[in-house]
């Protein structure tokens, strides 16, 4: 019949009435939406199984050194372990909490665990002395100058926070990657793209030429026009791969996550016997600061508080299961790299089973013959001449320019990880925005977390974290005073007036 009806399909002989050509429509919609979906999926089943394999490794190290450390401790200290349970667990717990991306700080809960340990220690290595709560205050401070524990505090805390923080940020960024592909996959197509999917995938049938195949280039052409914006997606998402393929390196070279927290209990051993075999000096000179504690009036035998005998500690290397791993994730990254920008083609190919380059006996849109027009280049500013598809260029999708802020903030995340600089994260469960500048720790969190028991105290030694501008009860000694503030005023006045004129 004649196709003078048809809104979509050129209009010469034709065997599809409108309700034909609606529902060609609808079913092309539903169908290249359907693709899309699929193709994301296959993206998101790779950037989870890649975070399932890597956090089930991390957590079974942990679980390990744990175990290790309740298996081991009763025997080779008695009571100096069974009295301090607690804090050995608290500790463990505190560093899955850090992993899990909550709020704390590392640096912080590490001190806070060594501090803890060397109050009820030295409680227990001098039973025949009653020392009090403020007694303890005073020993914290003048014992952390002599280190009790050696070295192992500051080693273990370069290493870990350094190994978590990689850790943590490189779990991370597979699953933001994989929400990326998600919302990203879920946004609707145009008006004019339906049109022009329509017109590629089922309007040769309105034209009788059902076994034809569309020209790639036009194929292209349309795909591209239709996924402009997905395709500004590259460059951050390339900067993601490429991230997380340098922190894959860390994680499996300098920042060793098999190394350090396997032998976490192994540290945490070898400081109590550094405190075992300094008790003395260390005693002596807290004494020689704080003076000396009454006796106390119980007595006890410490017999059963010393080590009872040495027990060898063993940590089982899983590296060659970390090196599998992140040769894994990175041969997976390395080719998600262009996925934004190879989707069109790959569509075009495996989907829409458009034919040859040089194929002259394809469906070019209006018959059966040769594509003449270029193909166009990829992102929303290189359609302005599509052809094929009326894009608007003036007006980005709102949707997937948020997903691109979301990429450029966990590629900042993972650079900071890179160098071993700490980050913000929020909770996993928490939409992921905002980013973090480095290794501040929020008042009110590090607050609450310092406060849980009555006996935790912060030693003045400790290595706070900078903190810019978030002075408790008012910074008033990086306050500028009146007259300098008054001056600093007067000159941006007169800065801005000059920048109008």
């Amino acid at each position: 019949i004649l196709g003078e009806h048809l809104r979509i399909c050129p209009q010469g002989y034709t065997c599809c009435t409108s309700e034909m050509e609606e529902n060609f429509a609808n079913k092309s919609q539903s169908e290249f939406e359907a693709m899309m979906k699929e193709a994301g999926r296959s993206v998101q089943a790779t950037l989870t199984a890649q975070h399932r394999s890597f956090d089930s490794y991390f957590q079974d190290l942990l679980n390990k050194s744990e175990k290790a450390l309740y298996d081991a401790f009763p025997g080779m200290y008695g009571e100096l372990y069974t009295q301090n349970v607690k804090v050995f667990k608290d500790l463990y717990s505190e560093l899955r909490r850090y992993y899990r991306s909550s709020n704390i700080n590392l640096e912080e809960a590490l001190n806070e665990f060594w501090t803890r340990l060397l109050e009820r220690l030295f409680k227990l290595l001098n039973p025949q002395y009653l020392i009090t709560d403020e007694y303890l205050d005073c020993m914290v401070k003048h014992a952390e100058q002599h280190k009790p524990f050696g070295e192992v505090p500051r080693d273990l805390k370069v290493k870990a926070t350094r190994a978590f923080i990689a850790a943590r940020s490189y779990a991370q960024g597979f699953l933001v990657g994989s929400d990326v592909v998600k919302k990203v996959s879920q946004v609707s197509l145009s008006h004019e793209c339906t049109r022009a999917i329509m017109k590629l995938m089922y309007c040769p049938h309105c034209r009788g030429m059902s076994s034809v195949r569309p020209c790639n280039n036009y194929c292209l052409n349309v795909v591209k026009g239709c996924l402009a914006n997905q395709a500004d997606l590259n460059t951050e998402w390339k900067y993601l791969m490429d991230s997380l393929i340098g922190v894959a390196d860390r994680i499996d070279g300098p920042y060793n996550v098999d190394t350090v927290i396997g032998t976490i209990h192994m540290r945490i051993a070898e400081a109590i016997s550094n405190l075992q075999e300094n008790k003395d000096s260390v005693t002596s000179k807290v004494f020689q600061g704080c003076g000396n504690p009454k006796i106390s009036t119980k007595g006890s035998s410490s017999e059963d508080k010393k080590r009872r005998g040495k027990v060898t500690l063993e940590a089982k290397s899983s590296a060659q299961a970390l090196e599998m791993l992140v040769l894994d994730a990175k041969g997976n990254l390395t080719a998600l790299k262009t996925y934004w920008i190879t989707l069109p083609s790959s569509l075009c190919s495996k989907k829409v089973m458009a034919s040859s380059a040089s194929d002259d006996k394809c469906w070019n849109g209006m018959t059966k013959g040769s594509y003449l027009p270029q193909v166009m280049g990829d992102g929303l500013a290189n359609q302005i001449n599509n052809p094929e598809v009326e894009v608007d260029i003036t007006k980005p999708d709102m949707t997937i320019r948020q997903q691109i802020m979301q990429l450029k903030i966990m590629t900042n995340r993972l650079g900071n990880a890179n160098i071993g600089n700490d980050v913000d994260f929020q909770d996993t469960s928490d939409d992921m925005s905002g980013s973090g500048s480095g290794d501040s720790c929020p008042d009110d969190v590090c607050g609450k977390r310092l406060s849980k028991s009555p006996s935790t105290r912060q030693p003045e030694t400790n290595a706070i974290p900078k903190q810019s501008g978030h002075g408790i009860n008012g910074a008033s000694s990086r306050s500028l005073p009146s007259a300098s503030l008054l001056l600093l005023l007067s000159v941006a006045v007169i800065a801005a007036q000059h920048l109008w004129r």
